[in-house]
């Protein structure tokens, strides 16, 4: 099993490529397994989603905690079960999201106790193109997609990935190149 991670701030495309790699996949006959987070078919990731829409320091952290148990959850369900490939959609930068130092902390824990692969990927976008998108695109904002959070968040991100085995894909580029630079990492066919 290949176990693959695509990663990045809130509108970095991860979810995009998410689901056009498991569809790639599936399409070429291997067996996949999609898991994206925070989910909507638990309560961990149902609550994760509502925090986000909130306000203060305590949606922020409830948010945060949700999410995190949402992540382990599909690990304990989903990540030893047989198919080719399995892409989870935000994973461990999940961490870049809590306040400092908690991030650090909380990331290198995480990352100690939970699956890592050679394939994780950081869809790395500007914050400034990363707030456009949203405001294109999104009726309603969460709480960590102003441009000064996002701004915050990348930094803090950046410097999680830094640390450890992650691949780093400009997520500025248009959606193919992304793609490409995915698959191609990977060893599949584009």
């Amino acid at each position: 099993m290949v176990f693959v991670v695509i990663d990045g701030l809130d509108a970095s495309g991860k979810s995009t490529q998410g689901i056009n790699l498991y569809r790639h996949l599936i399409r070429s006959g291997r067996t996949a397994f999609l898991r994206v987070h925070p989910s909507d078919d638990n309560l961990f990731g149902s609550e994760a989603r509502r925090f986000l829409y909130s306000k203060g320091k305590s949606a922020h952290f409830a948010s945060a905690l949700f999410y995190m148990f949402d992540v382990i959850r599909s690990i304990l369900l989903y990540s030893w079960r047989r198919y080719d490939y399995v892409v989870f959609v935000r994973y461990l930068l999940g961490t870049a999201y809590l306040p400092t130092p908690l991030d650090k902390i909380g990331y290198h824990f995480f990352a100690s106790i939970v699956p890592t692969s050679n394939y994780m990927f950081f869809l790395d976008v500007r914050p400034e193109e990363a707030n456009n998108r949203i405001r294109r695109v999104r009726s309603r904002t969460e709480m960590f997609e102003s441009l000064e959070n996002l701004k915050k968040i990348r930094r803090k991100a950046q410097s999680l990935v830094s640390t450890s085995k992650w691949r780093i894909i400009d997520g500025d580029k248009p959606q193919r190149d992304v793609e490409r630079a995915i698959a191609d990492t990977l060893g599949i066919p584009f």
